[in-house]
């Protein structure tokens, strides 16, 4: 029997911030039904592929009535008929209708959340879980960075770096790595209320206490690293995204952080300073604006070669921005964002064009999320090696990690049975 895509029908939800966002059902004519529900971000690079909204009064002009309208009409009509299996086909099909360089027509929710949709349909047709359907059979687990304390954008505090990051480098399984996390998680509470500050929370669940510059930051995190009874960056250690747009001022060209207008050589010299002061810390996001191209390159030339320097609002998972950073050396890594680009199979031409050139890759949740575990999968069926997804609280974060130790539960499993353990393979 031949199994088409019978329709697709989209509606308005909510996110994790309140905000409105596209989920997407996907209707094959076996019967077959599931649905994607689509992420937003907070600090979101100009290059993004465009997150449609209706402006206007309602919804403070966040609404997505126009996203789910072209879901509902030709983006069902272009798509009815279609194999679900190909999926390189569907998401060709909808980058052609919409037409634009940057899915501005469509919206790259309503793309993206078909996109995954259907995917997900496909494998759920052919009675497989979505990481294996996606990613065929040896599989790696992912390192997984978690945001436990927040500034910037994601936090009302005096914090401009906006996340500070633990990853567990020293870990037998990810279920040991992620115990290691939750452990320090609690242990950085109780450092934090020793210290007089409050313990709420920022928009991806981590502590968001009102700290006086980044290096309280750093100082309260390898306390609460030790008070969990690990080495600060033998056992835990820290990353940071600076999310450095968000503090670049454009009209003087100057960083305005913590206090300090900095031009970028002086920007360069905290860094430096901060990384010696910090030796725990080995990944650095977006330490410079996405437009300050030659001064991020500096820092990838100066710490590229101890740290995994990580680019984001630069490249927004875009093949044509990666290969621009490929020539001119601007990282070593590369953040990966699927509603960045809007389409599965874009991401996975920016994936395997990162490995290619010897990039690590890291996947990406963003700062308005949803229940939704699509990602846990997707990491896992690309081989991407690395996670971030926010701390290990608030239900629409911990929904991904639960879902990587049932992943990991799945494949050992599975290898149990055919007497072998996954390895680490090439992506191509």
């Amino acid at each position: 029997m031949t199994v088409y895509v019978e329709k697709v029908r989209a509606l308005e939800i909510f996110d994790s911030r309140g905000n409105p966002t596209v989920e997407v059902h996907a209707y094959l004519s076996d019967g077959t039904v599931a649905k994607a529900e689509v992420p937003s971000g907070a600090s979101t690079g100009e290059k993004e592929a465009v997150e449609l909204r209706d402006g206007g009064k309602r919804l403070q002009g966040k609404g997505v009535t126009q996203a789910v309208a072209n879901v509902n009409g030709p983006i069902n009509d272009a798509l009815k008929g279609l194999s679900p299996y190909n999926q390189a086909e569907i998401d060709r099909t909808m980058i052609k209708l919409d037409g634009t360089q940057n899915k501005a027509k469509l919206g790259a929710n309503a793309i993206l959340g078909t996109s995954m949709a259907i995917a997900r349909a496909a494998a759920r047709s052919k009675d497989e879980p979505l990481y294996r359907y996606l990613g065929g059979c040896e599989l790696e687990m992912p390192q997984t960075f978690h945001n436990v304390i927040n500034g910037g954008k994601h936090a009302d505090n005096g914090i401009d770096i906006q996340e500070f990051m633990i990853t567990p480098v020293a870990k037998n399984s990810f279920r040991d790595g992620f115990e290691k996390i939750v452990n320090t998680y609690h242990a950085l509470k109780a450092v934090i209320e020793e210290a007089g500050f409050e313990t709420g929370l920022g928009d991806e669940g981590g502590f968001a206490p009102n700290l006086n510059s980044s290096e309280e930051a750093l100082k309260i995190l390898r306390k609460a690293i030790i008070k969990a009874g690990y080495k600060p960056g033998e056992d835990i250690a820290i990353a940071f995204d600076a999310a450095a747009s968000s503090f670049y001022n454009t009209e003087d060209g100057k960083y305005h952080f913590e206090g300090h207008v900095w031009n970028g050589e002086e920007m360069l010299k905290y860094y430096d300073k901060l990384l010696k002061e910090f030796p725990e810390i080995i990944s650095c996001e977006d330490p410079f604006d996405e437009n300050d191209w030659e001064n991020f390159e500096k820092f990838t030339a100066k710490f590229g070669s101890t740290h995994q320097v990580v680019a984001d609002d630069n490249v927004c998972t875009n093949p044509k921005l990666v290969r621009k950073a490929i020539k001119d050396k601007l990282c070593n890594s590369i953040l990966i964002k699927l509603n960045q680009i809007g389409t599965i199979t874009e991401t996975l031409e920016t994936i395997r064009l990162a490995r290619k050139n010897n990039m690590t890759t890291m996947v990406s949740h963003r700062s308005g999320e949803t229940g939704d575990t699509f990602i846990a999968d997707f990491t896992v069926a690309t081989n991407a090696g690395q996670l971030k997804s926010g701390a290990p609280a608030r239900s629409e974060r911990v929904e991904k990690y639960n879902r990587l130790l049932e992943i990991e539960n799945q494949i050992g499993v599975e290898n149990e049975r055919l007497n072998h353990f996954p390895n680490n393979v090439d992506f191509d």
